[in-house]
């Protein structure tokens, strides 16, 4: 796939997921916006690694649920490439808790950077991919949208939300030839794992021994999905959730 020309901005996407997709990306094509929130070493290490491939990258700060510093982000990437053809809303976060341990802060923090940033991000991403005659946004779910999860209840509530906003979008955003979709993966093998405590590990090794495929999913492979729904080939793909997740789930 080409992705030559192409500006794309991924949010939360100094390590992990984010970075894998923003180096795919890249590859094929596309300067990157390396979005993080607290780590700059880590989002100038990414964004080296992309001008390594002969790309463009600006790294910028924001907290992606705050508006003013999403409208700050937006007027960076207008500054300094002039426009946008690609949105991957992938920094995540989530207070993990029991549902009746769940507290409002904890709730309102994970609601705001998971689902009211793909809002926020969209609402100022669509006018900049119109001037360029479309675009596309690719959301990051999880397969907790629909299933339970232990200490879960938040994170899921809020891409059960992503995945809703996804298909609304892929409505309205049609006619500015914008295509919207969702990746959702199965158990990721990130750091991400570490914040689950001890259930992590049970995580991890449940699901090595009921993939279908044989292996857990990487990062690269949430990569190659969300590149390939960023391209033309993808273009009568709309409003939908593609699972990665080597069958897991066919067998919970």
């Amino acid at each position: 796939m080409d992705l030559t020309g192409k500006i794309a901005l991924v949010t939360g996407s100094s390590r992990g997921i984010g970075r894998a997709i923003a180096l795919r990306l890249a590859r094929a094509g596309a300067d990157i916006v390396v979005n993080f929130f607290r780590n700059r070493s880590a989002a100038e290490e990414t964004a080296t690694a992309i001008r390594a491939l002969g790309r463009r990258a600006l790294a910028v700060r924001a907290h992606v649920g705050d508006e003013e510093k999403v409208d700050a982000m937006f007027a960076a990437i207008r500054a300094e490439f002039g426009g946008l053809d690609i949105l991957v809303s992938n920094a995540a976060s989530g207070f993990l808790r029991h549902s009746l341990e769940q507290d409002t802060r904890g709730w309102d923090w994970t609601m705001n950077v998971n689902a009211r940033a793909l809002l926020l991000c969209a609402q100022r991403a669509a006018p900049l991919m119109a001037e360029r005659g479309g675009g596309a946004i690719v959301s990051l779910s999880s397969l907790g949208s629909t299933r339970v999860l232990p200490e879960y209840v938040a994170v899921g509530v809020s891409k059960a939300a992503i995945e809703t906003l996804t298909r609304y979008l892929a409505v309205e955003l049609a006619e500015q030839n914008i295509v919207v979709n969702a990746v959702s993966g199965s158990i990721v093998e990130t750091d991400a794992l570490k914040h689950f405590s001890n259930s992590g590990e049970r995580m991890l090794e449940a699901g090595k021994t009921r993939t279908p495929a044989g292996r857990l999913i990487q990062p690269d492979d949430i990569a190659e999905v969300v590149a390939f729904l960023c391209s033309p080939e993808a273009q009568m793909i709309r409003g939908q959730t593609i699972i990665v997740d080597g069958g897991y789930s066919l067998m919970m």
